[in-house]
């Protein structure tokens, strides 16, 4: 896709801009709802200023943390990549799936041009999950293949997990659990790895509803009550509701209704109080089935309409079946006309819902992503045998292609690092020096972390804990990367990675990533008085949104939603 090339406005319609501008960017810090008519603008004009008021909507409706600010200079394309992948979320997280969906299709060319492939993947993500919601299995199932390739090639455990559990949902939503099971399962032992609670507890509950499916509703049940478990110690009331509804969902099956109303009593008023639509109207059946299975037929039935109700407007047609069944049983009793024509209405959704085609398209996807694993699988086993008889010859070349690849590698990095460092310097030696301040008063408080306790010996610090020693420093100092990390430890980089494989089975950049974020984290529990920013650029990181995004990924909650829990919660 071309964009329009960016042209200077006249004088004139730089008035007409700028005062459009004022007017919508006073209207965004009022309602969520202006964002519509700034993306709509932003469509017809493309400035930036606009982009920018777009941004400030979505910060005062509490969509991002941070204001997002282009230049008159910055390129027409990273601004609209940013405008329209940011609208397709903001369009998603309102369920309002066909307006996301075109937007994400107008960034998807502009992203695969940039050189950011996480960002890339959470556009391919959010496609699948819009094709999803709007009954398109097998578009899904292709852009979802390809988040997942890409994840694959980062070898980041926490987004392969991600992208396994996408791939899990969409073959549920196919109505073909037994596909999804096999990558539930290895999402959640992805998820084990990656140690994130947030994504175990999301891949537990899609793990529930994998089995309730294939009629399994003991272990339904077992891996929806430990995402229950998990949302609570979360501190995530949302997400719990929906894991009760899961739960209730099993309970059904297993004859205990009493429980399973309990649950959904709890959980109906919180979905109805989060605007989970979906989620409150499988509640609303799962109700309508507790009464059914009591005889309060006419109190079904309203739980039944209150889901047909919904699921009309989200168009999911094969929810809105089963609600359209259970209406039928509750008022068979009472107005056999009226239950008529609910069966009725039942048959022609489910003829529409799910044809033979579409079964043989996904099953061709699943057979094309097992065998893409199978042929990476091969190729890795003959590289490991012939890298085993080449590696007496190749030794020297080898050391000798590394030195130069890290000497060049280093000297761009060096290039990129003493630009960016021009820009930041000032900013930089003031936080380094609020956070030398907070961290004297800390230890003059007796809250320094390195403290042994009266009696004992301090012990040999792990070769883990040396490496966050040295990343720690380097941050402070703004010269953090690999080449640097090994120099601090008197060791080449590939030394380096060769150690920190052996001891924590991550390369260096995850380590050193997943030390950049539990330092944010900390600095967010303990140092409140500093602002996102500036937890951000003591973190490694110069770019505000990257920050959030990468935070955001790997915590499950925005640094903004992190900082407002209650203490106890952060800490973890």
């Amino acid at each position: 896709m071309m964009s329009r090339p960016y042209k200077p406005a006249s004088d004139a319609s730089r008035w007409v801009v700028a005062l459009l501008v004022l007017f919508l960017s006073v209207a965004a810090a009022h309602s969520r709802e202006a964002a519509d008519s700034l993306l709509t603008q932003y469509d017809t004009h493309r400035q930036f200023q606009v982009a920018n008021a777009f941004f400030d909507a979505l910060k005062a409706s509490g969509f991002i943390d941070e204001t997002v600010h282009f230049e008159a200079d910055t390129p027409p394309d990273s601004v609209a990549s940013q405008v329209w992948y940011w609208g397709a979320e903001y369009y998603c997280d309102a369920q309002r799936y066909a307006q996301s969906l075109r937007l994400a299709l107008k960034s998807l060319p502009l992203l695969e041009r940039g050189n950011d492939p996480l960002v890339l993947g959470d556009c391919l993500n959010l496609l699948a999950v819009n094709y999803i919601r709007l009954s398109d299995y097998e578009r899904a199932a292709h852009y979802a293949q390809r988040c997942y390739r890409l994840d694959c090639a980062s070898q980041d455990a926490d987004r392969i997990s991600s992208s396994l559990n996408t791939l899990a949902a969409i073959y549920m939503a196919a109505r073909q659990p037994k596909e999804a099971e096999q990558y539930v399962l290895r999402g959640i032992g992805e998820a084990r790895k990656a140690g994130n609670p947030v994504r175990m507890a999301v891949l537990c509950g899609m793990a529930s509803e994998v089995y309730h499916s294939l009629g399994d509703e003991v272990r339904s049940l077992s891996f929806a009550t430990q995402a229950y478990q998990l949302e609570k110690r979360l501190q995530r009331p949302e997400k719990a509701a929906v894991r009760l509804s899961q739960m209730a969902a099993a309970l059904l099956w297993l004859k205990h209704t009493d429980v399973a109303r309990r649950a959904l009593q709890v959980a109906i008023p919180q979905l109805r109080a989060d605007g989970n639509l979906q989620s409150l109207g499988i509640a609303c059946n799962q109700m309508g089935g507790v009464l059914l299975a009591e005889n309060q037929f006419d109190r079904a039935a309203d739980y039944y309409r209150e889901a047909i109700d919904l699921f009309v407007k989200l168009h999911d047609d094969y929810n809105e079946s089963h609600a359209r069944l259970g209406l039928y049983r509750a008022l068979k009793p009472s107005d056999p006309a009226a239950a008529l024509a609910q069966m009725e209405r039942y048959k022609e959704l489910k003829d529409s819902i799910y044809d033979k085609e579409t079964a043989q398209s996904m099953g061709r996807y699943s057979s094309e992503l097992r065998n893409d694993e199978l042929q990476a699988q091969n190729l890795a086993e003959r590289a490991a045998r012939k890298r085993a008889v080449c590696v007496a010859l190749l030794v020297l070349a080898a050391v000798l292609v590394l030195a130069v690849a890290v000497w060049w590698a280093m000297r761009r990095r060096q290039v990129r690092q003493q630009q960016e460092n021009r820009r930041l310097r000032e900013r930089l030696e003031e936080l380094r020096e609020k956070y030398h301040q907070l961290v004297v008063v800390n230890a003059q408080a007796g809250e320094s972390a390195e403290s042994v306790p009266a009696g004992e010996e301090p012990s040999e610090p792990t070769f883990e804990q040396q490496i966050e020693t040295v990343v720690n420093q380097l941050l402070d100092e703004g010269t953090l990367d690999v080449a640097a990390v090994a120099r601090r430890m008197g060791m080449s980089p590939y030394r380096l990675r060769q150690r920190v494989q052996d001891a924590t089975g991550q390369k260096p950049q995850n380590l050193i990533q997943s030390i950049r974020l539990r330092r944010a984290c900390h600095l967010l529990d303990t140092q409140r008085q500093l602002t996102i920013a500036e937890v951000g650029v003591l973190c490694g990181y110069a770019d505000t949104p990257n920050f959030n995004r990468a935070f955001k990924r790997a915590m499950g909650v925005t640094p903004t939603q992190w900082q407002n829990q209650e203490p106890a919660a952060g800490a973890k």
